[in-house]
């Protein structure tokens, strides 16, 4: 996967509120929290970057469509406008 962030950026800490069983059970499979949840959230942030980005294509694709349609056709209210 592509690092979508600066990975040699520098450390902060911040104050997370996690469910204590769901933590308790993660820390029995690994030692280094912080780099998980890390791992994690790069992985949302590629993904999400990428859905807002296909969004934004498909509303691109549509006003394309609707103002070449509207190129062939005229438009509705140019027929029916009292201006």
């Amino acid at each position: 996967m592509k690092l979508v962030y600066n990975a040699d950026a520098r450390k902060r800490a911040v104050n997370l509120t996690l469910n204590e069983d769901l933590l308790a059970h993660v820390r029995e499979v690994t030692e280094n929290l912080s780099g998980v949840v890390e791992s994690l959230l790069a992985e949302y942030l590629a993904k999400e970057r990428q859905r807002q980005s296909a969004r934004a294509k498909i509303v691109e694709s549509t006003v394309a469509l609707g103002n070449e349609f509207a190129d062939r056709t005229g438009s509705f209210a140019d027929d029916h406008s009292t201006l």
